[in-house]
């Protein structure tokens, strides 16, 4: 690949250079897995791809239940975990994700560690554009904060009200924070939301990367290029 067509890259965080999005999953399953009524059947794999991945968490959990027919009040982001509302599931979702990496730790995916010190070197711009409230703190478990200045996250998109995936405003306010017109941006995602973004913010390249979703899903979601890990891209 010439990086030299372009002055950014826009980086999702879970599952494109770090493997939280295997954690996330496991949280999201212990949480709906411990809240569905036993008529419902069981969440799966299947429903994070279709419902959850790449989006705000309360819109995640929101958009699964509606799939599944229960309605639930919003209530508030302070609701405690225990709380039956869509923020309180947000919120045990949350703390079971955070449980879950003080346990374990996270390291990045060797090939998404390479691209970056390379990009990084080459003067090439950027930034980790996330869904999750926990992304400074991932970075910094994954001894990668250094490279990115620039991180616009759940944190942020709620603090300027920006829309979350898979419309394209936190990719194009990444963009604008690094000074890069979005023709010469390259968006690096692995959740269809996130593809589609890219997609919709009609950047120069959007980049698949397949760790589950699936390639023809993410090439119709408007992916230009899918790979299976960034190593490819050196």
């Amino acid at each position: 690949m010439d990086w030299s067509a372009y002055s950014a890259a826009l980086f999702d965080l879970d599952g494109v250079i770090t493997p939280t999005a295997e954690v996330h999953m496991r949280a999201w399953s212990e949480m709906f897995n411990a809240f569905l009524p036993p008529d419902q059947p069981r969440y799966t794999d299947d429903d994070y791809y279709q419902y959850v991945d790449g989006k705000p968490r309360y819109d995640g959990v929101r958009d699964f239940l509606q799939a599944r027919g229960i309605s639930l009040p919003e209530g508030l982001p302070s609701d405690d975990p225990v709380e039956p509302t869509v923020c309180g599931l947000g919120n045990a979702k949350n703390a079971r994700f955070n449980e879950i990496l003080t346990r374990d730790g996270v390291q990045p995916y060797p090939g998404s560690a390479r691209l970056i010190e390379k990009l990084a070197a080459a003067g090439v711009g950027l930034a980790v554009v996330s869904s999750s409230k926990n992304a400074a703190t991932v970075l910094k478990a994954a001894r990668l904060d250094q490279y990115f200045p620039v991180v616009v996250d759940g944190l942020r998109s709620a603090e300027e009200q920006l829309l979350g995936k898979p419309e394209p405003d936190t990719f194009l306010r990444a963009a604008g924070l690094l000074d890069a017109p979005a023709s010469r941006c390259v968006v690096l995602e692995d959740a269809i939301s996130g593809v589609q973004a890219g997609a919709a913010g009609e950047f120069g390249l959007v980049v698949g990367v397949d760790r589950g979703a699936g390639e023809s899903a993410l090439r119709e979601a408007g992916a230009d290029l899918v790979v299976q890990d960034l190593e490819e891209l050196l």
